[in-house]
This record gives C-alpha cells, sequence and structure tokens, in this order.
C-alpha cells in the first residue's frame, strides 16, 4: 500500500510539473511575442501585414526561450521555467532579433515577387521556385532557433549553412515540423485561446524534439556549430 501511494504521489507530481511547465511556458512566450499577437488578435492580418511583418522579429527571442526551457525540462524535470526562459532570452535575445529580422525581410521580399508573377506567364516557373525558397527560409531558421536555445552565441551565419544542409538532408523531419507549425497556425486563427493557452507548448515541444534530432550529429561534428564568444 504504502509503494502503491508512493507511486501515486510520484505520477501527481509529474503530471503537476507538465502542467505547470505547458501554462508557464505559453504565457512567457504570449508576452515575449506581445506585440505580434495583439496585432493578429486586434487586427485584419490581410491588410495590417505590413505592422506585423514588423514586429515579427520581436518574436524569435522568445521562441528560442521556449526551446531553452523545453530542453532544460527534457534533462530535469526540477528546471525552474521562468528562471530558465528569462535567462534564455538575454542569452540569445541579440542574435535571435537579427535573425528574425533577415528570415521576415526574406519572406516579404519572396511573398511580395510572388504576388507579383501571380497571373503572368513567368508566374509558372517563378511561383513554385518562390515557394520552395520560402519553405528551405522557414525550416532553416527554426533549426536555427533550436540552435540559440542551446548555444545563444553561435554566429548565424556558421549556423544558417549547417541547418540549411540539414534542412534538406533530413527533409522528412523538416516536413514534420512544419506540418505541426502549421497545425498551430490554424488553431491560432480559428481557436485562438485554445493555441495560446494550451497547444503552443506541447506542439512546440513536438518541433523542438524533431529538430533537436534533427541537429544531433551536427552539434557534435559541425565546428560552425561551435561556442562563440
Amino acid at each position: 500500500m504504502t509503494m502503491r501511494l508512493r507511486i501515486r504521489h510520484e505520477t501527481l507530481g509529474v503530471i503537476f510539473d507538465l502542467v505547470y511547465l505547458v501554462l508557464m511556458t505559453n504565457i512567457l512566450l504570449v508576452l515575449a511575442c506581445l506585440p505580434l499577437v495583439a496585432g493578429l488578435l486586434a487586427t485584419d492580418p490581410a491588410r495590417s501585414w505590413p505592422l506585423l511583418a514588423l514586429v515579427a522579429p520581436l518574436c524569435a527571442p522568445g521562441v528560442c526561450a521556449a526551446f531553452a526551457v523545453l530542453a532544460a525540462f527534457t534533462a530535469d524535470h526540477s528546471t525552474p521555467v521562468v528562471a530558465t526562459f528569462v535567462r534564455a532570452w538575454r542569452a540569445s535575445a541579440r542574435r535571435a532579433l537579427a535573425l528574425g529580422a533577415i528570415t521576415t525581410a526574406a519572406l516579404v521580399v519572396l511573398a511580395v515577387d510572388a504576388r507579383a508573377a501571380w497571373g503572368h506567364p513567368i508566374g509558372a516557373a517563378a511561383i513554385p521556385v518562390l515557394l520552395v525558397a520560402m519553405t528551405l527560409l522557414v525550416a532553416t531558421a527554426l533549426l536555427v532557433a533550436v540552435v540559440l536555445a542551446e548555444r545563444p552565441t553561435v554566429r548565424l551565419r556558421d549556423a544558417g549553412r549547417v541547418c540549411l544542409y540539414l534542412a534538406v538532408r533530413r527533409w522528412y523531419l523538416t516536413v514534420l515540423s512544419l506540418a505541426v507549425l502549421a497545425m498551430l497556425q490554424t488553431l491560432l486563427a480559428s481557436h485562438p485561446a485554445i493555441a495560446l493557452g494550451l497547444a503552443a507548448a506541447p506542439l512546440l515541444y513536438v518541433v523542438w524534439a524533431n529538430s533537436r534530432f534533427t541537429l544531433n550529429a551536427a552539434f557534435g561534428l559541425a565546428p560552425g556549430l561551435a561556442q562563440q564568444s
């Protein structure tokens, strides 16, 4: 009976830790992405996309910090969520903001080019190429964010080169991560409270775990992913 109660107590403790992790990570992520979240909920994205594109890079440090929390919790369930998030946000802020700005600017340029080519003869050849470029850009940025969560001082150029190669080489894992992100985006558009309050952390965990598996070999073998001062 004592052993049974002890097992139940440990199980309840694990469940409580998981619930706390999900809720607190979601709250911190919303706070870190507040300008973008407010813009998405209060405006029509089809009309306010220039403003949304302007504030989107501010979310990058929050995403890196969320990945850092998920990584730390996977290694040690006693990890303090808030302290880990804040520490990772501060450590990765400069490079993560640069990553977000570069990615957002490139996506805007590619999207504008695709829109301009739509309905023209050149569109049949140009649009598929632009869509592939946008997909690779998002996939590479996602992997770089996972790298920054663990090694916030890495050089973006080095990380980007390695992550682009791995995103293409392990395309099946890339497709899975992008599918999960698309699921989160769809849920955010239809049920924002559920997406931001409950689903964000679990779905991001799937993305982080998948991306971390993609990067396993690179962390040990790629000199470009070594810590930089």
